[in-house]
């Protein structure tokens, strides 16, 4: 079962320095429709404006990811992290037991992200935040796990949940797979261009939620950038 979610139906807010959409419930924007799907429980589509961002605030026991899709984000917390991450690139923090944190986009121009929320298998836990570089050629025509928490995965950042974040560019025309699991939920939204997975045309910025589907088929109908999350019930 793959359930489209066209950008036009996500909820979402403009702060006039923010403009997010949301696939999910999140802050004044409730669907009980879309409380979640498995382990995920927030993707937001977030475009910031230059020289501003989130001011220090508090989060606890989430697995927070931010893909950057265009621009920068420059991060720093009350444990003392700096770092500035690139279109392309991934962060990670993973909340524990409690964590201050600022984003800000300091670049001259605006700045896109998508930011994932997974819910971690325990709660409480030492707080941790890290970068990593991820270039998109070393993963053209084939998925590569950006953050996981599935042993193995010792290339990826890494994250407290039965779950997987993972990359893939294609150009038009090519294709790529990636075994899911029947038990497992998926979400995949294109970053950049339209894509068929499974037969289903998924556009840029639309969302995919999955599940009952053991074999992924990815197919660019354009060239594209895609971002999919895989986790546990």
């Amino acid at each position: 079962m793959i359930q489209h979610r066209p950008y036009a139906s996500l909820g979402g807010a403009n702060h006039g320095w923010l403009d997010a959409k949301h696939h999910f419930s999140f802050a004044n924007y409730h669907d009980a429709e879309r409380m979640g799907w498995g382990a995920l429980r927030v993707w937001n589509d977030d475009a910031i404006q230059a020289n501003t961002g989130f001011p220090p605030h508090s989060h606890a026991d989430m697995e927070i990811i931010t893909y950057v899709r265009d621009g920068a984000i420059s991060h720093q917390d009350n444990l003392g992290n700096r770092g500035r991450t690139e279109a392309g690139d991934v962060q990670v923090m993973s909340a524990g037991s409690g964590i201050q944190h600022a984003e800000y986009n300091l670049e001259a121009d605006t700045s896109r992200i998508f930011q994932i929320w997974i819910i971690p298998d325990q709660r409480g836990g030492t707080p941790t935040w890290g970068s990593k570089p991820f270039p998109k050629g070393e993963r053209a025509g084939r998925f590569v796990i950006l953050a996981s928490g599935k042993a193995g995965d010792d290339d990826a950042l890494p994250i407290r949940a039965d779950a997987r974040v993972l990359g893939l560019t294609l150009a038009a025309g090519e294709s790529a797979d990636y075994a899911l699991g029947a038990d497992r939920y998926g979400y995949l939204v294109p970053a950049k261009g339209a894509v068929e997975v499974n037969g289903l045309r998924i556009d840029a910025r639309d969302g995919a939620a999955i599940r009952n589907e053991a074999q992924l088929r990815v197919t660019a109908l354009e060239d594209a950038e895609i971002v999919l999350v895989d986790t546990a019930p």
